[in-house]
């Protein structure tokens, strides 16, 4: 009788399995692994994380990925021992996220490996950044500034839930949804991997790395390919097989949501190209790259999250960022930085000071022409962890770019940063509109000012 209760068990799995498997959502098929790992993960780290309520983030971030996936997957949330687990058919197949203060959320596969007690706090600090009326009234029609406000947080469908302005350094237009405020960590998935590419700016500044240079990548080295070159990794010019377009079943979802060492599994990808000659977007490449750059930041996943801050965040002001590691204990460079959406836009200012806070000089000078320098074959729309060449903007704008719709334009030749965040799918989120709106009413300053 207890074997027949297995049989039918197992059976009801792979049949649950394979119609998860063949569900269609916006993203197209999801199945077990990355769907009950994307829903522990978010979870977790939209609730403890960015403080929102379980339900909104379910309805806002998850549940339009997943289609009708989501009606079978459960969610329970340990307030208590700060973890979130997701189970398909009662706990058949189930994943953990676990929460830690100050590294965030990480999925647990392995719990007699994981060390739940590490911590590191964040520190709040001053938060200087305040509107500036004049400013805004002196150099923008307001009326046209405000008009973009209200577009980019019409129609619900785009769940806008930040947008603000920079000029020269003054905060002319904020806005958030309900919920949400100016310290909330807010995901910037993608956007991480401008991150990674400014924290090599950093440590190139240091003398602490050679981009240029092979064997810099330990992963890659055991695996037998020296070659490829933080830049490479960068510039999305890897060569490797990381296959990604986020449907719940490529590669690159199979990394995030099922894999306890991200940069291992990315190093063994299958290699299709030569280094450095042909582009193609993988998250996998910036993981790599990040692990790279974790060897000359500390011993301890601790220790690199300390030099982080202290070298970038720190000085940039960048007071409520989360940067999230993988269960080996590698930050998850391309995808699990969460911070406010001034810190983020403090990030794109950082390039329009030349790289300079005050008289420290934080990375190269140039660096913004080398992110901004065209990756080969990427039709110019990629440089190193920054898109390019959006279409109506000039023609020195560099943007922060992740899932979901997170967009930081940063416009050099205007002295200029347009954010909008929000959990959007199936459209742009009306951002590139939005800083064509912006730039248009800082263009135009109407008579009255």
């Amino acid at each position: 009788m207890r074997r027949l209760f297995w049989v039918i068990a197992v059976i009801a799995a792979l049949v649950l399995g394979g119609w998860i498997y063949l569900s269609q959502s916006v993203t197209g098929r999801i199945y077990l692994p990355s769907g009950t790992g994307i829903t522990a993960k978010q979870t977790c780290s939209l609730t403890f994380v960015s403080g929102l309520d379980p339900d909104r983030a379910q309805a806002l971030y998850i549940t339009p990925l997943l289609g009708g996936a989501n009606a079978l997957i459960s969610v329970d949330i340990d307030r208590e021992n700060r973890r979130v687990t997701s189970a398909v058919l009662g706990g058949l197949y189930k994943q953990t996220a676990v929460y830690r203060d100050g590294l965030g959320c990480t999925l647990v596969h392995d719990f007699d490996e994981f060390d739940a007690s590490l911590s590191l706090p964040i520190t709040d600090g001053p938060d200087p950044m305040t509107l500036d009326a004049d400013w805004r009234d002196a150099n923008f029609d307001v009326d046209a500034l405000n008009a973009a406000l209200d577009d980019v947080f019409t129609e619900d469908g785009r769940n806008t839930l930040a947008a603000l302005v920079i000029h020269d350094g003054h905060l002319v237009a904020e806005r958030y949804a309900e919920g949400v405020d100016e310290t909330t960590p807010l995901h910037g998935w993608s956007m991480t991997k401008s991150t990674a590419a400014t924290f090599a700016g950093v440590l190139v500044q240091r003398g602490l790395i050679d981009i240029s240079a092979p064997g810099q990548v330990p992963a890659l080295v055991e695996a037998g390919r020296p070659e490829i070159t933080i830049d490479d990794l960068l510039r999305m010019s890897g060569g490797l097989d990381g296959f990604e377009v986020n449907d719940g079943t490529d590669p690159n979802s199979e990394m995030l949501f099922t894999q306890t060492d991200m940069a291992t599994y990315a190093a063994n990808r299958n290699v299709l190209h030569a280094p450095g000659e042909h582009w193609d977007y993988q998250s996998g490449n910036t993981v790599l790259a990040g692990s790279a750059m974790e060897t000359v930041m500390g011993d301890t996943i601790v220790e690199e999250i300390a030099t982080l801050r202290e070298w970038l965040f720190t000085p940039l002001g960048m007071n409520h960022a989360v940067f999230e590691p993988d269960q080996s204990g590698t930050l998850q460079w391309s995808s699990y930085m969460y911070a406010s959406a001034r810190d983020w836009a403090r990030m794109g200012e950082l390039y329009l000071n030349e790289g300079r806070i005050g008289d420290e000089q934080i990375i190269p000078p140039n660096w913004l022409t080398y992110v901004s320098t065209p990756t080969v074959t990427s039709d110019d729309q990629y440089g190193a962890g920054f898109w390019l060449n959006i279409p109506g903007l000039p023609s020195d704008t560099v943007v922060m770019r992740g899932f979901q719709q997170q967009w930081t334009f940063v416009i050099p030749s205007e002295d200029l940063i347009v954010l909008r965040m929000g959990a959007t799918l199936g459209s742009d989120g009306g951002a590139p509109d939005f800083a064509r709106a912006v730039l248009a009413a800082r263009q135009a300053p109407s008579a009255a000012n």
